[in-house]
């Protein structure tokens, strides 16, 4: 099952692009569905609302919005740095918190190789990006090119950064919109174990997963 928002920026080619990058993964996301089944009933990890009105669990990064330090951060705790931009009252952010994340080995994963920042795709808090700007959240969204809610962005490792260029310049995946644990898992592990470095496309790495789980 996929869940998925649009969110209008009036940059065309950007969004010609965003909207190029979900179809891809959501065609992979329905073949997937017809032939992994539905999985089996598994404990879910509740997840806490916030007075802004998103939900998180209580393990993403309290984070001083400084991303180059997250990364650091992020970088000497042995995890990698992700950060999801969601707003309040999109339906698909919710189903993510409490259906996807929520789903206990989906959820011990990520929590254990990945530091996780939220931000609010129309929030008002001071971000510094890796070159060091400062802006609200909302105008990071926009410089970053973010039209869906949720999108995750995933970083480099620090050693990877280079100076003076920002996130979406470095950024190594992304994923727009909420998709189903199989596909949101494999996002995950493709960026840990570094796919993007190498010549296994995304789209084949989940394909090769399903294969595995087929031939158990």
């Amino acid at each position: 099952m996929i869940f998925f928002g649009l969110l209008t920026l009036n940059e065309e080619e950007r969004v010609k692009t965003k909207i190029e990058e979900f179809i891809a993964i959501a065609l992979l996301a329905i073949v997937l569905a017809g032939t992994t089944g539905p999985a089996g009933a598994e404990e879910l990890i509740k997840p806490i609302r916030s007075d802004d009105g998103l939900y998180h669990h209580e393990w993403f990064k309290q984070s001083f919005l400084d991303l180059k330090d997250d990364l650091q951060e992020a970088d000497e705790a042995g995890k990698r740095l992700a950060i999801i931009f969601e707003q309040v009252g999109c339906i698909y952010c919710k189903k993510m918190q409490t259906e996807v994340l929520a789903q206990k080995s989906i959820n011990d994963f990520v929590r254990k190789s990945f530091e996780v920042v939220q931000m609010n795709l129309w929030g008002s808090r001071n971000v510094t990006d890796f070159d060091g700007k400062v802006m609200s959240e909302k105008a990071l969204a926009k410089r970053w090119g973010v039209i869906f809610t949720p999108t995750i962005v995933f970083l480099p490792e620090f050693s990877a950064l280079s100076p003076g260029t920002p996130g979406h310049e470095i950024k190594v995946a992304s994923m727009p919109g909420a998709f189903d644990g199989m596909t949101f898992k494999a996002m995950f592990e493709w960026v840990k174990a570094k796919g993007y470095q190498g010549d296994e496309h995304f789209q084949k790495y989940v394909i090769s997963k399903m294969n595995e789980r087929r031939a158990q």
